[in-house]
């Protein structure tokens, strides 16, 4: 009798087992809080008087979402659909973005437009090979504020001190304050050489003393739970192990690595979405102000 008792319960065993969610979220995030995390975003200023803009860069493989995380965010803090980066919507191993821009959020309409602090710089993505995609050495250029708007990458050569896209005398409002690595949870695993560019680029953050974050993109896609209900995020055994992966391969701690979906083929904003939008958006602002206080 106690062997078949055994038996019996094998399969449940075998079913929990299985199950692609944990019970309990690892992470703890307030679904209900976006408008006070919304009211935070959009009634930040920097404290320091030369620093009108706190700058976001940017940076990761082609098609993980950089162009289109900077749309999200105008989104969420707009309160309706924007589209101030032009993203691709194709999958391509080439980057759709190939000029140095910053996006602006715009605050108001008409005569009484203005902008939100926090701006974003978008860059060409990093891609395999050495003559493909950013050049490392230009991101670290960008990082002291050395290279002009509308500087028009160059794979082939980094931008030098005698180009006209160098900006030999970069202001505190020009350098950049948080450093964003954006990574498809969708992607295959990254190839050694655009894992090296990373690493450079890194390195000179550390150097500078400038914070580092990643958002982790195309959850939906990357785990059927969370494509479901977004709020299963933070219980996605997948997408926690994905996280963790990304984390050993690039080294940046799991506290500083947030998953967001963009908005992609929604038409209307939607709660869930813009929550955990304004979670890594919070924390971003956050790490920059901290950045621009020592400044």
């Amino acid at each position: 009798m106690e062997h078949s008792a055994q038996a019996a319960e094998s399969p449940t065993e075998d079913k929990q087992a299985e199950s692609p969610t944990l019970d309990e979220p690892w992470r703890e995030l307030c679904w209900g809080e976006k408008q006070r995390n919304l009211q935070y975003v959009q009634e930040y200023k920097p404290e320091n008087n030369d620093i009108q803009y706190l700058r976001v860069l940017l940076y990761g493989p082609v098609g993980a979402g950089k162009s289109s995380f900077i749309n999200s965010v105008s989104n969420v803090v707009r309160g309706r659909m924007t589209i101030p980066a032009l993203a691709s919507a194709t999958t391509s191993d080439k980057s759709f973005t190939t000029k140095y821009e910053t996006h602006k959020l715009m605050k108001g309409r008409g005569s009484s437009k203005t902008f939100y602090p926090v701006v974003f710089n978008d860059i060409m993505g990093l891609e395999d090979g050495d003559r493909r995609g950013a050049h490392a050495d230009d991101i670290k250029l960008a990082l002291r504020g050395h290279v002009k708007e509308g500087y028009k990458f160059n794979p082939v050569s980094p931008l030098t001190q005698d180009d006209p896209g160098y900006n030999p005398t970069p202001s505190a409002d020009g350098r950049v304050h948080v450093l964003v690595c954006a990574m498809s949870a969708n992607a295959p695993q990254l190839k050694s050489s655009v894992l090296e560019k990373m690493s450079k680029i890194r390195e000179t953050a550390s150097d500078l003393g400038i914070p580092q974050m990643a958002m982790m993109t195309h959850i939906d896609e990357a785990c059927g739970e969370t494509e479901k209900n977004l709020r299963n995020v933070y219980k996605s055994k997948h997408l926690r192990k994905k996280m963790k992966d990304f984390s050993a391969a690039v080294g940046i701690p799991m506290n500083c690595i947030f998953p967001v979906k963009n908005y992609s083929e929604e038409i209307d904003l939607n709660d869930d979405v813009d929550t955990l939008i304004l979670s890594a958006l919070r924390k971003i602002i956050d790490f920059g102000d901290d950045f621009i206080e020592k400044i």
